[in-house]
């Protein structure tokens, strides 16, 4: 993908020293080694003797950057990085370390972090059993609560129909508890809650949602999916704004300890006081990290929302917070047998559920397209991203093409055909490499049963996007990825298998592997690119905003399984020192 001369820069990064490196010819171009002027203001900060990566059109590497204010004004050799030292310039030995451009996760639910604060969290457990232990231990320290909500079961735990109502009922019989599972798509709820949203065993499914039922009594069983999920969801009650500001917040530090400093956060107007808790935030001066997120659209308000959404936008424009995208759920996932599929699933005779009619949602996209926003769309199933495509397709036929770079999420499965459809809509795919694995629990336990052979082996087609000019980007989509960090997701796009799995048998769709090159560029330009904050960061180049991390590691001299083992010892943010790694003495 980036030619000759990026062959050359891998070679002789990975088996030369930085210095070495950098005299066959991997540095910046002559126009970055010298200023112009003829008095050269001191810089801020200065980092020296390193293995920048710039992640630029070349993918040069240099040894040197100078960062004044917020921005990068120098990148190339060390030798020309001295002429940006004064007498206050902070200057820095990397020692051969690596620098890069910030990562940016483009599909993050940071606000989410508050459940795992005030809720019940049930991420370490693996069975009903230790959720009962879990769920215990929270009701017996919380005793008096109006109602209970957490998150984190897993659905190998309970396949099929999901886990029972009874389970809860047994721990809490007359408080309603709602617990949602990892992947956020499916509700496990007890009687009283039931009750208290009025289901009951002739309460129809929700367009967009499915109300599990006991096959032989036909009652409730106490599992909710997608859109049905909402009927418990709304009458239960959610955070404060306080409470929702302290997750974010407790978001920031671990993002910003991964080195993470762009992200889009997709659940605003999802759920009550989450958009107001960024908005305090933003006006506190208390966010450290770039924000640029996405309104939850709704399916059955369709395209007259959108006046509402823009008033929100245009309200909220600070360097660090903005709305620039509408999220839609165009479907469910795979594992509650909701993602919507071109054929039914194997193991029952659905085509999954798509959660907008396909009409009202052509309108939205193109009234949405129309306000300047992007589309986000949600989508796991080849029928859906079809007809997200469909969609896309009509706003531009409407608007006019004018760089839109609407994106679809997840893109678990792909017709082929429609690969060829991303680039010519110029449409972002945006994909989650945490997942590419034949993940215990998950593949041989569902994804195989219900979609069979074939189709599990096609899952997740990152490299055929690439190979196609697809600008693709990664993301965690924390917190059904508890673990965020980017250098997980860097290696796990590159093996495609389980950390510590060695049967070749064991990689997951071994064609869709990327490279090291193609995995950075995810997490930083492609990133940038997808939130269209490509013009000031991304990359390390001249003028752009200091949003660069130190590794400990340079990730192109270790082995691949090694990557995720590395260490970012700094962080910045528009040239603000927001994270440094204390490192222990030998």
């Amino acid at each position: 993908m980036f030619g000759k001369k990026w062959t050359s820069v891998l070679l002789a990064t990975a088996l030369m020293s930085p210095v070495a490196a950098f005299a066959q010819g991997t540095g910046q171009a002559p126009a970055k080694e010298a200023a112009k002027a003829s008095v050269i203001a001191p810089a801020d900060a200065v980092f020296t003797n390193g293995v920048v990566y710039t992640v630029d059109r070349n993918r040069n590497v240099v040894q040197a950057i100078a960062i004044r204010g917020d921005k990068i004004v120098y990148v190339g050799s060390d030798e020309g990085a001295r002429a940006f030292i004064g007498a206050k310039t902070k200057v820095t030995d990397l020692q051969g370390k690596m620098v890069l451009p910030g990562f940016i996760d483009s599909h993050t639910h940071a606000s989410k972090t508050t459940g795992l604060i005030y809720s019940i969290d049930l991420f370490d457990g693996d069975s009903i059993e230790k959720y009962v232990e879990i769920i215990q231990a929270f009701v017996k320290e919380h005793p008096k609560e109006p109602t209970l909500q957490g998150r984190g079961w897993s659905n190998p735990v309970a396949p099929g129909i999901g886990p029972r109502k009874e389970v809860l009922d047994q721990i809490v019989p007359t408080t309603p508890i709602a617990l949602t599972s990892d992947d956020g798509h499916s509700l496990w709820v007890n009687s009283a809650a039931m009750k208290l949203a009025g289901i009951t065993k002739d309460t129809p499914n929700p367009t967009g949602g499915v109300i599990e039922h006991d096959s032989k009594t036909g009652e409730p069983s106490g599992t909710l999916r997608e859109k049905a999920m909402d009927l418990v969801l709304k009458k239960i009650g959610g955070y404060t704004v306080q409470q929702y500001e302290t997750g974010i917040e407790a978001y920031q530090q671990k993002a910003i300890e991964r080195g993470v400093t762009t992200v889009r956060d997709p659940d605003l107007l999802r759920y009550p006081n989450v958009l107001e808790a960024y908005e305090e935030l933003a006006k506190e001066n208390k966010l450290t990290i770039r924000f640029r997120n996405a309104i939850t659209a709704n399916p059955d308000k369709g395209p007259e929302q959108v006046a509402e959404f823009v008033k929100i936008r245009d309200r909220n424009q600070t360097p660090l917070f903005q709305i620039n995208s509408v999220k839609i759920f165009m479907d469910g996932v795979v594992e509650g047998a909701t993602a919507y599929l071109e054929k039914p699933y194997e193991h029952k005779h659905t085509n999954g559920e798509l959660i907008w009619k396909p009409e009202v949602y052509q309108k939205t996209a193109a009234a949405a397209d129309k306000a300047g926003f992007q589309l986000h769309i949600h989508s796991i199933g080849d029928a859906s991203t079809r007809i997200a495509l469909d969609g896309m397709a009509y706003a531009e036929q409407q608007n006019g093409d004018h760089d839109a770079r609407h994106s679809l999420v997840h893109l678990q499965l792909v017709n082929p055909q429609d690969i060829e459809r991303f680039k010519k809509l110029g449409a972002v795919g945006i994909v989650q490499p945490f997942w590419f694995m034949q993940e215990d629990g998950y593949y041989d336990e569902i994804e195989v049963p219900y979609l069979g052979q074939e189709r599990a082996e096609k899952e997740y087609p990152m490299k055929s996007l690439i190979n196609q000019g697809v600008h693709v980007a990664s993301s965690s989509d924390y917190v059904v990825t508890p673990e965020f960090n980017p250098l997980n997701g860097i290696q796990q796009g590159i093996t495609r298998i389980a950390d510590g799995e060695t049967d070749p048998k064991k990689i997951a769709n071994p064609e869709e592997r990327a490279t090291l090159p193609d995995m950075i560029a995810s997490f930083t330009i492609e990133g940038a690119y997808a939130n269209h904050v490509d013009d000031i960061t991304g990359s390390i180049e001249l003028g752009k905003k200091a949003d660069i991390i130190v590794l400990d590691k340079n990730l192109f001299a270790i082995p691949v399984t090694q990557i995720k083992d590395a260490k970012v010892l700094l962080t910045m943010v528009e040239g603000k020192e927001v994270f440094h790694r204390a490192v222990e003495k030998k």
